[in-house]
């Protein structure tokens, strides 16, 4: 499921993405496993403020989301839906919310560790994903950033695997100094492969 409004034709600066695209569950918003209620979305440390200072770049956001929850029987597309809407509530619009709907065992090319959801979300947007960096809190962003061409940028949680930080490109302690590595800053506190490729 691919919505939201279509932003075409966005010119990359210099030193800038094209698009900041971030996952949902544990990176924008605290995970609560299958979550079909508004009531119980509450933002990650930082959230609001890591999503304007994309905005205040002048970047589209977007969100990338795995709910398999609804190939569980678990959720509906009304509960994601109103999930998503919350949300925005919260943090103001995005430009596009790719959301995969599908189970572990379907076999989409979708589901995030694959790239389908980065792809899909940057032609959305109308950005070469070689231009895009996308954030998120485990190793299957990051895995689905690389396959897809895009940057990406792993904010640990609880969650996250010592394998999952150590094979990341970008780690950052926070969602803020994520988007600032992600906008060409160097805040400090983050790591990052000594020859790691800027641009694409």
């Amino acid at each position: 499921m691919v919505g939201g409004p279509v932003a075409r034709g966005v010119a990359s600066r210099r030193g800038l993405p094209a698009a900041v695209l971030f996952d949902r569950d544990g990176t924008l918003v605290v995970d609560v496993p299958y979550n079909g209620d508004p009531a119980q979305v509450r933002l990650m440390p930082t959230a609001r403020d890591a999503v304007d200072a994309v905005r205040a770049a002048g970047l589209p956001v977007g969100v990338v989301s795995n709910q398999s929850g609804v190939a569980r029987g678990l959720l509906g597309r009304g509960q994601v839906e109103a999930v998503r809407r919350r949300v925005e509530e919260l943090l103001g619009p995005f430009q596009v919310w790719a959301v995969c709907p599908h189970g572990p065992d379907d076999g989409c090319r979708c589901r995030k560790p694959a790239p389908g959801l980065v792809i899909a979300a940057c032609e959305r947007l109308g950005v070469p994903a070689a231009r895009t960096a996308v954030i998120g809190d485990i190793g299957a962003d990051m895995t689905a950033a690389r396959a897809a061409g895009a940057r990406g940028v792993l904010v640990p949680t609880p969650v996250t695997r010592p394998e999952e930080i150590e094979a990341a490109d970008t780690v950052a302690p926070d969602l803020l100094t994520a988007v600032r590595l992600a906008l060409g800053a160097d805040p400090g506190g983050a790591r990052r492969r000594p020859l790691e490729v800027e641009e694409r």
